[in-house]
């Protein structure tokens, strides 16, 4: 099973968006049938007001940013700009 966990990128595979790259801000929530993750790209979908996804419309990238992921996990805020770095570090293959 593949899983869904805060920090990973993620990828759409469907909708407008399909090729952005976004980072999972919340893991997966089960609502009924359906799975949803709320995902953020530091630009339209912000921190602030994230986007919320279908799992079956997302390809998991099984890597995630060390410093998003360290302040995830030490409670701290994550900003816009932190994303927007981490995934322009990347997909610039830094």
């Amino acid at each position: 099973m593949v899983e869904y966990k805060k920090g990973y990128f993620a990828k759409s595979k469907a909708g407008h968006d399909q090729g952005k790259t976004y980072i999972i801000i919340e893991g997966t929530r089960e609502t009924g049938k359906e799975d949803f993750v709320t995902v953020a790209d530091g630009v339209t979908k912000t921190v602030e007001n994230p986007k919320k996804k279908r799992t079956k419309h997302l390809q998991i990238i099984y890597k995630c940013d060390e410093a998003i992921f360290e302040k995830m996990t030490n409670g701290q805020e994550i900003e816009n700009e932190d994303i927007k770095a981490a995934i322009g570090n990347y997909i610039n293959g830094e």
